[in-house]
């Protein structure tokens, strides 16, 4: 195995990660402005520009650690602005707004896989380069997709969960929101995360790699 340094590791995991973050982003407040709500375009967000939803701590410090430590790498940008008041049905709309951002990382995963395949038909000097990106490209899409459909507020799946809830039960689900960060905490420490996580996460990586032919 060809060992890499830490600045050959963010030069290929860099745009994929900076792409998966900012593209998931993008999708919430797209799919928001298809059913009313406007906030995300008129603050700016519905761009594909990093620079408008880098968030320090998330976008940056949290994946660069990782990636310096491990071969298991997330991380999150500034939440686009949405405004559930606005759309037309709101607690439908809102379950179709928080899976566009998974959805967009499951079909970023494709793509990234289409750049792969392409890398192996051209020179290695810029094919194996190329490769190792798009291979990085489907580890994060997928993780990051997987990660958010866990039904767990602030995650996609928590806000889609709360929005299928009946009422009473609803309200007190919103209010786990707050301690999210410290259940997800919680499952990660003690292996929980793990066991929900990497069977979904390996199936799809297996089937996406088979299918565009990478093995």
């Amino acid at each position: 195995m060809i060992e890499i340094s830490i600045v050959q590791k963010i030069a290929i995991w860099a745009l994929p990660v900076l792409f998966a973050i900012t593209g998931h982003e993008v999708a919430h407040g797209w799919v928001a402005s298809l059913f009313g709500d406007q906030t995300a375009r008129l603050s700016g967000r519905l761009t594909l520009n990093p620079l408008k939803h880098i968030d320090p701590l998330g976008t940056v410090v949290v994946p660069l650690v990782m990636l310096m430590f491990s071969n298991f790498i997330f991380g999150w940008a500034k939440p686009v602005p949405v405004d559930a008041r606005n759309l037309r049905n709101p607690r439908t709309d809102m379950i179709l707004v928080a899976l566009a951002g998974p959805t967009a990382n499951f079909i970023m995963a494709l793509i990234w896989a289409a750049i792969a395949k392409l890398s192996m038909s051209v020179a290695p000097w810029f094919g194996v380069p190329l490769m190792g990106m798009g291979m990085a490209g489907i580890e994060i899409n997928i993780v990051l997709g997987v990660l958010n459909c866990l039904p767990i507020p602030p995650l996609d799946g928590g806000r889609a969960l709360y929005n299928i809830l009946p009422g009473k039960m609803a309200w007190y689900f919103y209010h786990l929101e707050p301690y999210g960060f410290f259940i997800l905490l919680i499952l990660m420490f003690t292996g929980v995360l793990n066991y929900l996580l990497f069977p979904p996460i390996i199936y799809l990586t297996k089937t996406v790699i088979e299918l565009f032919g990478l093995m």
